[in-house]
């Protein structure tokens, strides 16, 4: 896979402790058909046209102290060529990465291109949102969704202090509300 290859974005955060163990980039990919009722970001929902290459992803990562990426979304495995693509350029640069899906492991297992996606993948958290089985903290988000461990890279303890939410804010005063938690704020 080339560093030409793109995803559709939604945004980037450069480091985040919410989104796995370590301090990680953040991937929001734009774009998701799976629906899943009570989503957490149904902005992410629609196809949208900002793209970013792969080369410029890996040189958002090598400029940061961060241990590893977790991409998710919208539906990464809808981007399947471009998610196989970094996370190969990942791999190479020693960075660990966990991809956060609506599919199910049967389903990846069964789509070439799928399981092409999460080749690189350390963990892969899988299986559609279920908002009568949220939970909070773990990258789960409902009880239902099951962890594939696909390397030794992380264990299920470093998931333990994880933060449910973080609050990131840039230098231009831009808030960034994410984790694993829906937040009500008002």
């Amino acid at each position: 896979m080339a560093l030409t290859a793109s995803l559709l974005i939604h945004a980037v955060v450069a480091r985040s402790r919410a989104n796995g163990p370590g301090e990680r980039m953040t991937v929001w990919v734009q774009g998701c058909s799976l629906g899943c009722a009570g989503c957490f970001n149904p902005g992410t929902h629609a196809a949208g046209s900002a793209r970013r290459t792969v080369a410029q992803l890996l040189t958002v990562a090598a400029a940061e102290p961060i241990e590893g990426v977790t991409l998710t979304g919208g539906e990464p495995l809808e981007q399947p060529d471009g998610v196989a693509a970094l996370g190969a350029g990942l791999r190479r640069a020693g960075l660990g990465l966990i991809i956060l899906t609506g599919y199910s492991r049967r389903e990846i297992e069964a789509d070439p291109a799928r399981l092409r996606a999460v080749a690189a993948a350390d963990l892969v958290v899988a299986g559609r949102y279920q908002r009568k089985a949220h939970l909070g903290g773990a990258l789960r988000g409902s009880a239902n969704k099951t962890y594939w461990w696909r390397t030794e890279r992380y264990r299920h303890s470093d998931l333990d202090g994880v933060p449910d939410l973080e609050v990131i804010v840039g230098a231009d005063g831009t808030m960034t509300i994410t984790g694993m938690t829906a937040p009500t704020i008002g």
